[in-house]
């Protein structure tokens, strides 16, 4: 026991974060994903979009009192896009 603790006050304060590197260099396992980043980007802007219709579908069908698949007709975009352009009277 006191040969371990003679050893270890001979080596410098390098000599042990040496040491303490290497032993962690050996610990670093390599780390496999399961999904790849680019799928986790692909997963995420689905969702968004996914996410984007079912709040569309829930305010114009709830909070619109209308058909909630009527957001997905051309006419009600067309009818939106007039509304929030139309050019107000001077």
């Amino acid at each position: 026991m006191e040969g371990l603790k003679a050893q270890k006050e001979t080596l410098s304060r390098s000599e042990k974060r040496e040491a303490r590197r290497e032993n962690r260099e050996k610990k670093k396992k390599i780390r496999i994903r399961l999904f790849p980043i680019w799928l986790r980007i692909l997963i995420v802007l689905f969702l968004i979009i996914v996410c984007f219709f079912v709040g569309a579908m829930i305010g114009y069908g709830v909070i619109g009192d209308g058909n909630p698949f009527d957001v997905f007709k051309k006419s009600t975009w067309t009818h939106i896009y007039d509304i929030v352009n139309k050019e107000s009277p001077d």
